[in-house]
């Protein structure tokens, strides 16, 4: 099978360099204008290249664990398993082949035996740097994760219900860092490349890789509970064979075109045949996995141990549960397009988990203030007076900074004592040896991670506004001038910011371009990192409108609620209107119209005036005038300004008729639209990938180095000291 796999693969990527074209999938995704490394990221940028990527990383762990298995005396149970989850992949290959003929796949578009000359090229969305790290490195996860169920039901066959942690440990470790680090660079390839305004929106198809990487950390957690406790093990059991089972309904929601409309990510229908051997592949791995569990329900039972609430034991317990909740909150937002023709909003899954968030991230602190076996709430009280005044001082100084928000507010202070405990604790830990400071490392991570949220997405600002052509604009405390605009090597299309703050200046060149592989506008931002925050523009639109001189006295800048004196009128912005009167005529074909409520005084007559300008998609704006009863004086909308976060608005407002104003009309010249915003910490959130990452892999490392030390001493054939039995206790202690 291994052969197999390694063959069929490089054979795709020959005919791929060679740019073989009769063969749908080479015709479908590449194309001869592609340079080199977006040419070999074709091989995983469809359906079929994707599952054949999943069964070459399958193939080679495969080899890796018949290596270990071996030398464990287990192989034959847990490699028949892992042949038997690698053949569902097999099968998906032989259902969509990637080596199917483009006149097979598209009857009546190619002629029989005549390739094409050339192939549709890959999406723009996918050209980019990062195609070719995210789905290699996400896929090894997907992989890696098929082998702590492998170990679970082969510890079921075998009916030994303890050795299969020691065993399954690194693997568990291995699959958690690999499918966290794709996700994580998934959201970074989101944020600077994308233009969504975020690394994270919880996308149907991002939460289901999000739910089994949950599920893994869980299980890290649980299987060092019954390596020092020998408890959980029913838990141990049901995760193991979870995690997997998660990893294929994410595969099912992604391939099986449910999610079309619900997410950008997915894919389209596979047919049926592939459609109904998904649904088996999940049933089958339901029906294996819990029943061998079931099967052995009462064994299991009798495993379990006594123990005390305050302990080390007791919070890490808590604190898998609490993350199972989140999981299943994600899990149940994720398939709701299954159950109904909608999707769930983001801010469901804020809502949801934010108190989650906030219980998790004490008991990320208070765990490790506990002992493993012996009760200490007093221990544990004592032991947080530290952490819990620096959390304190810390919260205090955020209040005065701007924190005002009670529910955020105490997630700031949670995650400020994880953080303090952790460091101590890394402190500590790394005095003696730093091969132990992995856990307590990617606890770090975690609360940085919390922080970050907090920082960049709570109180990030976000502003959309119209750039007149070398008009200088404030923004958000920033000066912006759109200097122009000029075509990039690649033939998209670049726009030229200039961003002044505080005597300093940089260039800002967001880009859009028309995507001819979907007849669609792509837009791609730019933006500045700092150390506190991220300045960043996504390019909207590109109009035309008439330039108006500020010194004439026609153009004024009117915020919501703020009279202004024009001319002997006072003149106020109430508020947008979108169901004005015949507006819907006047926006007919398509487009819709937004009017500005103005309350215009003179004297003591007051009245109502609504300029309305309608928007269709691929057209200018049209900008109707509103003239007052008297008809002396027109009001026209120019550009509107709306902070979301703030929730304020103003507008560019153009008043004609007023006395002096000259006759001729302006020339036109060039606004672009953008969205700008600032990003508090953003920086904490890569920090905390990275740390949470290379947590995990010290990790891994120290596990892998505590078991060449076991064997080493067991080999011994004179006593183990007690110094030393201490040290591989705590080393033990410190896997995570």
């Amino acid at each position: 099978m291994i052969a197999g796999v390694l063959a069929v693969s490089a054979l795709l990527l020959l005919y791929i360099l060679r740019h073989q074209f009769e063969y749908a999938y080479v015709y479908g995704y590449s194309s001869r204008a592609l340079p080199l490394h977006l040419l070999l990221t074709t091989f995983w940028a469809g359906q079929e290249g994707s599952f054949l990527l999943w069964a070459l990383w399958g193939a080679i762990m495969g080899i890796l664990l018949m290596s270990y298995t071996r030398k464990k005396h287990i192989e034959l149970e847990t490699m028949t398993v892992y042949a038997v989850v690698q053949s569902f992949l097999l099968l998906l290959l032989i259902v969509k082949s990637p080596f199917q003929y483009v006149w097979d796949a598209h009857p009546g578009q190619f002629a029989a035996g005549v390739a094409p000359v050339d192939g549709r090229g890959l999406n723009p969305l996918l050209q980019n740097v990062w195609m070719v790290a995210h789905p290699p490195i996400l896929f090894i996860g997907f992989a890696a994760m098929a082998v702590p169920f492998v170990f679970a039901i082969a510890a079921l066959w075998r009916k030994n219900y303890t050795d299969w942690i020691a065993n399954a440990f690194p693997w568990v470790l291995f699959s958690t860092i690999a499918l966290g680090a794709g996700i994580m660079l998934g959201g970074y390839w989101a944020y600077g490349v994308l233009g969504w305004g975020g690394w994270w929106g919880w996308d149907p198809v991002e939460n289901s890789s999000l739910i089994p990487w949950i599920i893994g950390v869980v299980l890290i957690h649980t299987m060092l509970v019954q390596k020092k406790t020998g408890n959980l093990v029913r838990s141990n059991f049901f995760l193991g064979v979870l995690s997997y089972i998660l990893v294929v309904y994410s595969t099912f929601l992604t391939r099986s075109g449910i999610l079309g409309e619900s997410s950008v990510h997915s894919f389209v229908d596979p047919g049926a045949l592939a459609y109904t051997l998904l649904v088996v592949w999940i049933v089958g791995a339901i029906v294996f996995g819990f029943g061998m569990i079931v099967k052995r329900w009462k064994e299991l039972k009798g495993l379990a141990q006594p123990s005390l609430f305050f302990t080390r034991e007791s919070f890490l317990g808590i604190s898998s549960a609490v993350m199972g909740a989140s999981a299943l909150i994600i899990l149940f937002g994720t398939s709701w397009p299954i159950l109904s023709h909608s999707s769930v909003e983001p801010a469901f899954y804020d809502k949801m988990n934010l108190p989650i968030a906030i219980i998790l991230a004490l008991l990320l602190g208070a765990s490790l203030l506990l002992k493993w076996k012996e009760e200490s709430l007093r221990d544990l009280l004592k032991n947080s007076l530290v952490s819990l005044s620096v959390s304190i001082v810390v919260l205090v100084l955020l209040i005065m900074a701007g924190l005002t928000n009670i529910t955020l507010g105490l997630f700031a202070f949670a995650s400020l004592f994880a953080l303090v405990v952790n460091a101590i604790r890394f402190y500590r830990l790394g005095k003696e040896n730093l091969q132990w400071t992995g856990g307590t490392l990617a606890h770090i991570g975690l609360a940085l991670l919390f922080l970050g949220i907090i920082g960049s997405g709570r109180y990030g600002q976000k502003v959309t506004t119209s750039l007149t052509l070398n008009e200088p604009r404030e923004l958000l405390g920033y000066k912006l001038t759109y200097t122009g605009s000029q075509p990039a090597e690649d033939g998209k299309w670049k726009f030229n910011v200039r961003v002044e703050r505080n005597g300093s200046q940089f260039l800002l060149e967001p880009v859009m371009f028309q995507n001819t592989y979907n007849n669609s506008v792509m837009r791609n931002p730019d933006y500045a990192s700092f150390l506190t925050r991220d300045f960043y523009i996504e390019p909207v639109s590109l109009e035309e409108s008439q330039s108006q001189e500020v010194s004439s006295g026609t153009t004024f800048q009117l915020k919501k609620g703020e009279p202004q004196t024009i001319g002997d009128m006072k003149v106020t912005f109430l508020q947008f209107d979108m169901n004005h009167d015949g507006m819907d005529k006047m926006a007919s074909g398509g487009g819709f119209g937004i009017g500005a409520v103005l309350e215009v005084k003179r004297g003591d007559a007051v009245e109502r005036v609504v300029p309305v300008t309608i928007y269709k998609e691929g057209q200018k704006p049209n900008i109707k005038t509103a003239q007052t009863k008297d008809g002396q004086l027109g009001f026209q909308m120019l550009n509107m300004n709306i902070d979301a976060e703030k929730k304020s608005s103003a507008i560019e407002l153009n008043v004609t008729g007023l006395t002096g104003q000259a006759t001729q009309a302006p020339p036109k010249t060039e606004v672009l639209v953008i969205e700008a915003s600032v990003k508090p910490f953003i920086s904490l959130i890569w920090v905390a990938a990275i740390l949470m990452t290379g947590g995990l892999f010290i990790s891994l490392t120290n596990n892998h180095h505590k078991q060449k030390n076991g064997l080493h001493i067991t080999s011994l054939k004179k006593p183990v000291t007690v110094r030393t039995q201490q040290v591989e206790e705590q080393a033990e202690e410190q896997a995570v």
